[in-house]
């Protein structure tokens, strides 16, 4: 059991972000402090000028909302946005957070990702804990 959890939360078609939840909520030890992260990539240059305004702090007030909701499914839930490319994150995250356990979701591999996911590859091979991929 684990006692500091980090869910990693995609708001994509192919993941269920519960599934997350129910992962941690078996893995979690009593009094087991459950983290919901996002990261948000940042968007191209170019496209920035066509968003309207407020609307990367819209898109930052929904996903955390989101997030939230799965939150209080948790014992002690809490959640995090950050910016910035997801694997690195996650592990900077996972590391400054004193994480022991990280539940990542892994979407349908093509061929250059076949057996898990590019991001869920990458935390694999570098967290300094344990991870839980979920299929």
């Amino acid at each position: 059991m684990y006692q500091n959890i980090l869910v990693t939360v995609a708001f994509d078609a192919e993941t269920d972000p519960k599934r997350g939840l129910r992962a941690a909520n078996v893995l979690a030890a009593e009094g087991a402090r459950v983290t919901f992260l996002h990261v948000m990539a940042e968007p191209p240059s170019g496209a920035i000028a066509y968003m309207p305004e407020g609307y990367e702090m819209e898109l930052e007030r929904s996903i955390r909302a989101e997030l939230d909701a799965l939150a209080d499914g948790a014992a002690n839930g809490t959640v995090a946005v950050l910016r910035g490319h997801a694997a690195r994150m996650i592990l900077e995250w996972a590391d400054t957070a004193g994480i022991d356990c990280i539940v990542i979701d892994s979407h349908r591999p093509g061929l250059a990702d076949y057996f898990l996911g590019s991001t869920a590859a990458r935390v694999v091979r570098h967290a300094k804990c344990s991870v839980h991929v979920l299929r």
